[in-house]
């Protein structure tokens, strides 16, 4: 496939299957949603990486169709983002899943101007935008939007603040959204707990956890259980959070 973004398939916004966009998508619980949404949706991969984006695509397709289309983009640049969505050629969305998202940690007195742009970029602006841009088609659809945010976005934790501070304004950002397309767009915003995923390895590593022990956290594939939950809900009913955490303490 070209290096470019191709348009997606003709058949897509004819068909009765609904269209699902999942940033995120080539790894961890994005990976987990856009498997478990690929059931019974055309699913929009999205991901930074082109290579390992298009393998989980070919993991979803079938021969009979298209279940998986790739996307590709830097979420943190605007105009890359809407030349991508341009190039996409979508004129039907019916889910956005804002799974993408970045977590640095350290105490809020070596935590740099940069360490914060960043952050914020990737977490609350990109995401903002990117739902700004594809609104108008989840209106004519009365689609969804889901916020995978964190427990973060309730408790502020040491040395969690620049990351916690992201989580916070992203549970405004779906708190105010849902406020202003109530009966349009449903909003739902998703509050995982610790999950086992390479983001989760990585900070454990970072913190000097030698001992990771997978199996006292949350599997990616419970969060996209909770996803579907709030997809599945009917067209009266809006499932507008959800926390999800491990039984096991600590």
């Amino acid at each position: 496939m070209s290096t470019e973004q191709q348009p997606v398939p003709d058949g897509w916004a004819t068909c009765s299957r609904p269209i699902a966009l999942v940033t995120g998508a080539s790894r961890g619980i994005g990976l987990a949603v856009a498997r478990d949404l690929a059931r019974d949706h055309h699913v929009l991969v999205g991901g930074t990486n082109r290579e390992t984006v298009e393998a989980v695509v070919a993991e979803m397709d079938t021969v009979e169709s298209r279940q998986a289309w790739p996307f590709v983009a830097d979420l943190t640049d605007r105009d890359a983002l809407v030349g991508t969505l341009d190039a996409l050629g979508l004129t039907r969305l019916d889910v956005l899943v804002h799974s993408a998202g970045i977590a640095e940690y350290g105490p809020i007195a070596d935590s740099d101007p940069a360490m914060w742009q960043r952050t914020f970029d990737l977490n609350v602006f990109a995401v903002a935008e990117l739902t700004r841009l594809v609104l108008p088609m989840l209106r004519r659809s009365k689609g969804q939007v889901v916020l995978i945010n964190s427990g973060a976005g309730h408790n502020a934790s040491p040395n969690s603040g620049v990351y916690a501070a992201s989580k916070f304004a992203l549970r405004a950002l779906g708190d105010s959204l849902r406020a202003e397309e109530r009966e349009q767009v449903r909003v739902c915003s998703i509050h995982p707990g610790r999950v086992d995923t390479d983001m989760q390895r990585e900070l454990q590593a970072s913190l000097g956890n030698d001992d990771y022990r997978g199996e006292k956290y949350v599997r990616p594939e419970t969060i996209a259980a909770a996803v579907r939950l709030a997809v599945d809900a009917a067209p009266q009913a809006m499932v507008e959070e959800v926390i999800v955490r491990p039984v096991i303490a600590g």
